[in-house]
């Protein structure tokens, strides 16, 4: 079986290439389950009904995310009863939504999808490396095809989680950083690894930002707010 993983979709580029492309790619590769990380999918942070929609409406099964998901208040209701949406699985409990799920292909083929943060350079969550034993396990007892995708800054912490886990899950992606790497490999065990997958959204831009803002906030070191890139021309779809 064949499963695809689509980097951050940032704002309307990244959904505008998802819509025009993401069939073909689908329909020639002859892909199985589509798992896309959407967590900058709403104007780049966040995430609403609608665009989660717009996301499934273009081909994707499942939308993971990360430390943006929570932007957009109004998405807390949404993670409660929607299914195909998960958002990290390290959070503190009590929180709306699920970290991980079981979803099952065309063909009857159940996948487990689990999503985890890290905690270098962000938030002081659980450890997603205890949080992985755990759900992992839990996932197990149902497929032995597990898709983890690890939305992270440091390259080392995505690294260590992929040896963590080699053997265990049959891929650990890397999200956030939204430039892809080029050291995607297959660790011990059969367990597929790459740093990060990158973005998808207009190349005309600072990791999907308008690049004008970029630079003026380098430049003056004043908080200036990044908006994201508006120009379509020049948009790519990573996976």
């Amino acid at each position: 079986m064949k499963l695809l993983f689509i980097g951050d979709v940032v704002g309307r580029a990244g959904r505008k290439v998802l819509a025009e492309n993401l069939l073909r790619v689908i329909d020639r590769q002859m892909v199985d389950l589509v798992v896309a990380n959407g967590e900058n999918a709403a104007a780049g942070y966040g995430l609403t009904h609608k665009v989660l929609r717009e996301l499934f409406a273009a081909g994707v099964d499942v939308v993971t995310s990360g430390n943006h998901i929570w932007d957009k208040r109004e998405i807390t209701d949404v993670l409660d009863r929607e299914e195909h949406l998960l958002r990290p699985a390290n959070y503190p409990p009590g929180l709306p939504g699920r970290g991980s799920g079981i979803y099952e292909t065309a063909a009857g083929i159940k996948v487990g999808v689990l999503n985890l943060e890290g905690r270098v350079f962000m938030k002081n969550l659980d450890c997603p490396f205890r949080a992985a034993d755990r759900l992992v396990d839990e996932l197990h007892r149902q497929t032995a095809i597990i898709l983890v995708d690890f939305h992270a800054e440091a390259t080392s912490e995505k690294q260590s989680l992929g040896h963590y886990l080699a053997g265990r899950v049959s891929a650990v992606i890397g999200t956030h950083t939204h430039v892809q790497t080029a050291d995607e490999r297959i660790l011990e065990g059969g367990t597929g690894y790459l740093t990060d997958v990158g973005m998808t959204g207009s190349q005309d831009a600072v990791i999907g930002n308008e690049k004008g803002l970029a630079l003026e906030r380098f430049l003056t070191q004043l908080p200036v707010r990044l908006d994201v890139a508006k120009r379509i021309l020049g948009s790519v779809l990573c996976f």
